[in-house]
């Protein structure tokens, strides 16, 4: 059967929500079938309290079991593969916070229900799990609870993250990270469309170590910590990130970048682009910290930020608000300094409307750090 090809912005933008801003996505608009349609390689399929995991005729599990039914379904494709295969769930079930689903290389996996994570777990488990594998697609998954993660890959290539629909009452939605060798060995090729998070405790999105990525929408609603964070990442570039009560009461902020992000070699070329930061209430708006930079963030809308609006600490050629951008109220915006690190050199804030919130270089070190085409209402400059 032959996969009904739908553009994103149709079936997909009706199964996330804030799929809407998808179109903002820096890459090509990419399609999508719409989640189980078209051709596949197995299924789990849910049918009262039963769960039937089938390959073609091969029927793979009979039980009540979701983790099992979705696994013994992955575990049918075939062995040592070097094209994808796909697999298809159909329905919703619980798992339990300390088990895991295992996707293997050259998989697509379409989730078209809800699984829901209980009870409690120690170590990197999660829902959706992969480490040292390749080209892997998740193209549809819903979660709810309060996994440890909701989505886990480590040491995965050629990933891409496709419509995630993450509403959670705990845990850290989705890990990207290089952490299970030689970490001066970054993964490559990451590319996530869509992403909604709500009510996680730890971080919404959160990379560590990878070189290649492309984001669309990164929503963040009621996130413990950053909505994305971008840690030790190269060559980025991601659409919008868009967070509300995101970060309050932490030293995160909505969008983040740490542990030397944005470094290539020993310098900081301009190799991170942001298309949009949007961030209302919660913690830090915009926050670059530890030997980060290398970023241009095109435009901004913050307001009534907690702690600062904007804080570059010991960052390197960073533009903010190349194009455009508000901010209204909240903590000041700041540039500020370690002593453990090198100050901050060519930040330039450009192009803003600064209302009922203050601008401050302080501490007086570093250099070329500009302010150029800010309106200020009700604010004031402190600048060295």
């Amino acid at each position: 059967m032959k996969p009904r090809w739908l553009v994103l912005l149709t079936a997909a933008a009706l199964a996330v929500p804030g799929a809407a801003h998808a179109a903002t996505s820096p890459e090509d608009v990419h399609t999508l079938a719409a989640c189980g349609d078209g051709s596949f390689n197995a299924e789990a399929v849910q049918s009262g309290s039963t769960w039937t995991s089938r390959n073609g005729s091969r029927t793979v599990y009979t039980g009540s079991d979701l983790r099992a039914a979705v696994q013994a379904a992955l575990d049918s494709l075939t062995a040592g593969r070097t094209s994808k295969q796909s697999v298809v769930v159909r329905g919703s079930g619980t798992m339990s916070a300390g088990s895991r689903i295992s996707v293997p290389s050259y998989t697509i996996l379409d989730v078209c229900g809800a699984i829901t994570v209980n009870g409690s777990g120690s170590g990197d488990q999660a829902p959706i799990y992969s480490r040292g594998t390749r080209d892997i697609e998740v193209r549809y998954l819903q979660v709810r609870g309060a996994p440890l993660y909701g989505i886990f890959m480590r040491n995965v290539n050629n990933l891409v993250l496709g419509q995630i629909d993450m509403r959670l009452s705990g845990g850290l939605a989705v890990r990207i990270d290089n952490h299970g060798g030689d970490r001066a060995v970054k993964v490559r090729n990451i590319r996530i469309d869509n992403v909604y998070v709500e009510g996680a405790t730890n971080q919404g999105v959160e990379t560590y170590g990878v070189d290649g990525l492309t984001v669309g929408t990164v929503t963040a609603r009621r996130v413990g910590y950053s909505g994305l964070l971008l840690n030790d990442t190269i060559n980025a570039t991601i659409g919008t990130v868009d967070a509300e009560n995101t970060a309050t009461g932490t030293g995160y902020a909505a969008f983040r970048m740490a542990n030397r992000n944005g470094r290539i070699g020993s310098s900081y070329p301009t190799n991170i682009r942001v298309g949009n930061v949007i961030a209302r209430g919660g913690g830090r708006g915009i926050f670059c910290v530890s030997e980060s930079g290398g970023a241009v963030i095109d435009r901004i809308t913050l307001s009534n930020n907690g702690n600062n609006s904007i804080l570059v600490e010991n960052c390197y050629n960073v533009a903010v608000a190349a194009q455009s951008g508000t901010i209204s109220g909240g903590g000041e915006v700041r540039i500020a300094a370690r002593t453990e690190f090198g100050p901050s050199s060519n930040i330039t804030f450009q192009n803003l409307t600064v209302s009922n919130t203050n601008i401050r270089w302080s501490p007086c070190t570093g250099s070329n750090n500009v302010v150029r085409n800010v309106t200020r209402n009700s604010s004031n400059l402190y600048w060295c």
